[in-house]
């Protein structure tokens, strides 16, 4: 794994998400292949938290769905992010978020932002 993604998930899991997208980008900008779109679709994900406790709807609900696309391909773990759980937590922060709607979602509670599921964390 790149070592600014590493960061970047550590960032991710403190609720730090610009910073998040920061380390995760130069990681993405660095890497050629497949991990080069599961990192873009992890900042993606740290993004719409972000637009999300900012009070941006429809920016956090355009990179929900520009992380599922990037994060579609991946049926299993990579890396050792269990990218199946990533996608569905996305997906039930993107429920929750139509949910409340636009007018609402000053009423989001950050709890409901998992962290990645990272599984060889050393």
């Amino acid at each position: 794994m790149h070592p600014q993604a590493r960061l970047g998930l550590d960032y991710f899991d403190a609720g730090q998400y610009f910073e998040a997208h920061e380390a995760l980008e130069t990681a993405w900008r660095e890497t050629p292949g497949p991990q080069r779109a599961l990192y873009q679709g992890i900042l993606q994900v740290g993004v719409a938290y972000y637009h999300i406790l900012n009070g941006n709807f429809p920016g956090a609900l355009k990179m929900l769905a520009r992380a599922q696309e990037n994060l579609e391909p991946f049926s299993g773990p990579c890396l050792g992010i269990d990218v199946p759980q990533l996608r569905e937590d996305a997906r039930r922060v993107e429920q929750l978020v139509r949910a409340l709607g636009e007018t609402r979602l000053h009423e989001f509670n950050r709890a409901w932002l998992k962290p990645i599921p990272y599984h060889s964390r050393s």
